[in-house]
């Protein structure tokens, strides 16, 4: 089986997690977004590294392989985003979205998170239900935490609430 290793976001890891992203979002997909419409790809350090959130890369052969961001907002709370898994390390096999989940938890618990929203869309019917095998529970849009800092393609949202 094929070593993944986990680590925060490295400025020399930007064009890779866009290139990364976008094959996922827009090739895999089909989702109509690009880099532009996703300033915060070329602001990590300031959108996601700051504060109480975190941004972490899964690597596999030297190639990145996942993403997932925690924003800080509020009191006590975070919203997860950038959460993609490459098709070959997706699965309970490598458990690679599963490893991101727990570091990305881990670190809301120990910066005073006490709950993770996130929004994501229709067709990620997968990512949908690894969400909600993990603990997350689906949110009505209009029941969103105040300042949660919502994308404009989402159309379905979830939370988690931590112990």
């Amino acid at each position: 089986m094929p070593e993944i290793t986990y680590r925060p976001y490295a400025k020399s890891d930007e064009d890779a997690v866009i290139a990364h992203i976008l094959a996922i979002q827009q090739g895999e997909f089909a989702v109509p977004v690009t880099a532009e419409d996703q300033p915060d790809l070329r602001a990590v350090t300031k959108v996601y590294q700051s504060g109480t959130g975190g941004f972490w890369v899964a690597e596999m052969a030297g190639r990145i392989v996942g993403t997932i961001g925690l924003i800080g907002f509020g009191t006590g709370a975070g919203a997860l985003r950038k959460m993609f898994v490459a098709a070959e390390a997706r699965g309970r096999e490598l458990g690679v979205a599963a490893g991101l989940l727990d570091i990305l938890i881990e670190h809301a618990r120990a910066n005073g998170i006490s709950g993770i929203t996130l929004g994501t869309v229709e067709k990620l019917h997968a990512a949908r239900r690894f969400y909600e095998k993990n603990g997350f529970f689906a949110v009505d849009p209009d029941a969103l935490p105040e300042g949660f800092p919502r994308m404009p393609v989402d159309t379905h949202f979830y939370r988690l609430e931590l112990d």
